[in-house]
């Protein structure tokens, strides 16, 4: 068996899913940030926050991309 390709596997995964969950995350508290009525600049917190999300879902459909077999041919 090749140790090194399953590890390497598993350490991609593995930064994968960490980054997804921090960008998620990050687009999450700076959506509630936006939201404060005390914030000076709203506007920007909140395209910030939509490019964390939009980040994190070009990331999902590469994952997809990957894995459906259709979209490799």
């Amino acid at each position: 068996m090749k140790w090194l390709e399953l590890l390497q596997v598993a350490g991609v995964t593995l930064f994968s899913a960490v980054t997804l969950v921090v960008l998620y995350s990050l687009g999450v508290r700076l959506t509630a940030i936006a939201g404060d009525a005390q914030q000076k600049s709203p506007g920007l917190m909140r395209s910030l926050a939509y490019v964390c999300f939009a980040i994190c879902g070009a990331a999902v459909l590469f994952g997809i991309y990957l894995i459906v077999p259709y979209f490799g041919k």
